[in-house]
C-alpha cells in the first residue's frame, strides 16, 4: 500500500504543527504529512489536571505513547497544558447545562474552543502556516470560502463534532486522514512500525475516561433524588438525580420488572422521555415509537453557520440534519426564526432529540453547520 495514495493535498514545504494525543490517528496524520515533506511539529495537549494519580487517567501513558511516536517518525513534539482554559471554556458549560437539566455534549466546545483555538494559537506561535489533527473529516477551499466535508469512511466520520468551527479556524486546519478507511489507518502505522498501531480508540468525555459517570459528576454537581412518573403522570419508580438520564436512556431506570397495562415483549420496554428541572421529575413512557419520543419540529439556539450566513437558493432543498452522532441524515427545512432561535422541520419524525444536543446540517458531503437543541416539538 503507497502512502502517496492516501495524502491530502496540501501546499508543499509548510511548516505545520499536529496534535499528538498518543493515539494511532493523530500519529498516521503527522507521519503523512512528512512523507509529503512537510516540516511537521508535535504537540501534546493536557487539558485536564484533576486525578492524575488516579487509575481513571491516561495522561502520562498517553504523552509516552506521543513522544515514542515523535521520535519513531523523527519530529519534535511540545507539550502544552490547556487544563485552565478547558475548565473554564469547557467544563463549565458541562456542569451548568446538566444542573440545568440538559444533556451537553463537551466535546462539541473542545474542538472550538481549545483544539481549534488556544492550540491553534500556539501552534502559530511556534511559527506554523498550519494546524493538523487526526480527525476523520476534510477541508477544501472553494468560491472563496472554506468548507468541512465529511470523511470518506462514514463509519468514523467526524464532521459532526466539528460543526463550530469558523472560517478563519478552517483556513487554518489540515485533516490528513479525510479519505482515508480506519482499518488502512492501522495497516499503515503497522507497516511503518508505530508501536501503538493496535491501540484501543480513547473512547467517552476526555476528563473522565473509564471511570463511572456518576461517581465522576456527583463530585461536582450534588444529587437529588426525584420521581419517575409515566405519561399519566403515575408514580412508577425515583430516579438518582436527572444529571444522571438522558432522553431515550433505557438501561439503569430501576423500572425494568414493570408490566405494561396493555403492551407486551419489547412494546413494553421503558424509555427516558422528558425531564421537569422545576418538580426534580423524570417521565418514562413505554415503546420505542411513544409520542413522547418522537419530534418533527426542533429549536436551534445560536445556530452556527460555516460560511458565516444560512444556505441560500437551491441549496435550502437539499439540506438534511442529525440530530445525534451516530445516526443517518434525515431531510429537513429551515422553518423560521423564532425568540427561540432557527425552527427546523422534519419530514420524518427524529427519535429523541435530546435538549442541549447539537443539531447539525448538511448538503450532501458540506457540513453547513449546527447549533443547541434547546426546543423539542411534536
Amino acid at each position: 500500500m503507497s502512502d502517496a495514495t492516501h495524502l491530502t493535498k496540501t501546499p508543499p514545504a509548510q511548516s505545520i504543527v499536529v496534535g499528538l494525543s498518543g493515539g494511532v490517528d493523530s500519529s498516521v496524520a503527522a507521519h503523512l504529512l512528512k512523507a509529503q515533506g512537510h516540516h511537521v511539529t508535535g504537540m501534546f495537549m493536557k487539558n485536564w489536571d484533576d486525578d492524575d494519580d488516579a487509575d481513571h487517567c491516561t495522561t502520562r501513558q498517553d504523552w509516552l505513547d506521543a513522544a515514542s511516536v515523535a521520535d519513531t517518525l523523527g519530529i519534535d513534539i511540545e507539550a502544552a497544558n490547556f487544563a485552565a482554559q478547558y475548565k473554564d471554556r469547557v467544563f463549565a458549560y458541562f456542569l451548568d447545562e446538566y444542573a440545568a437539566g440538559r444533556t451537553p455534549n463537551p466535546d462539541i466546545l473542545c474542538n472550538t474552543e481549545i483544539k481549534f483555538k488556544a492550540f491553534l494559537d500556539d501552534a502559530l506561535k511556534l511559527g506554523a502556516a498550519k494546524m493538523a489533527t487526526g480527525h476523520y473529516a476534510g477541508v477544501r477551499e472553494r468560491n472563496g470560502l472554506f468548507e468541512l466535508l465529511r470523511a470518506h469512511d462514514e463509519t468514523k466520520d467526524q464532521s459532526y463534532f466539528l460543526h463550530g468551527l469558523n472560517q478563519a479556524q478552517l483556513s487554518k486546519a489540515v485533516f490528513p486522514l479525510h479519505t482515508i478507511r480506519k482499518s488502512q489507518v492501522r495497516a499503515i502505522a503497522a507497516q511503518i512500525g508505530l508501536h501503538n498501531h493496535a491501540k484501543k480508540d480513547s473512547t467517552g468525555i476526555c476528563f473522565i475516561g473509564e471511570r463511572p459517570f456518576r461517581e465522576f459528576l456527583n463530585r461536582y454537581l450534588p444529587s437529588q433524588v426525584g420521581d419517575i412518573r409515566d405519561a399519566d403522570g403515575k408514580k412508577i419508580g425515583t430516579h438518582m438525580g436527572l444529571a444522571f438520564y438522558t432522553l431515550g436512556q433505557r438501561k439503569g431506570l430501576g423500572i425494568g420488572g414493570l408490566k405494561g397495562r396493555e403492551l407486551q415483549g419489547e412494546g413494553a420496554v421503558w424509555f427516558v422521555a422528558r425531564k421537569d428541572v422545576a418538580t426534580n421529575t423524570l417521565y418514562a413512557v413505554q415503546g420505542h415509537e411513544h409520542p413522547w419520543l418522537l419530534s418533527r419540529s426542533i429549536s436551534v439556539a445560536n445556530m452556527h453557520w460555516i460560511a458565516g450566513s444560512a444556505p441560500q437558493g437551491e441549496a435550502l432543498a437539499r439540506l438534511s440534519a442529525k440530530t445525534r452522532y451516530r445516526q443517518t441524515d434525515a431531510a429537513c427545512r429551515i422553518a423560521g426564526l423564532t425568540s427561540a432561535g432557527t425552527q427546523f422541520a422534519f419530514d420524518t419524525p427524529q427519535w429523541a432529540a435530546t435538549p442541549g444536543q447539537s443539531l447539525v446540517v448538511y448538503d450532501g458531503e458540506v457540513c453547513l453547520g449546527g447549533g443547541v437543541m434547546t426546543g423539542i416539538g411534536a
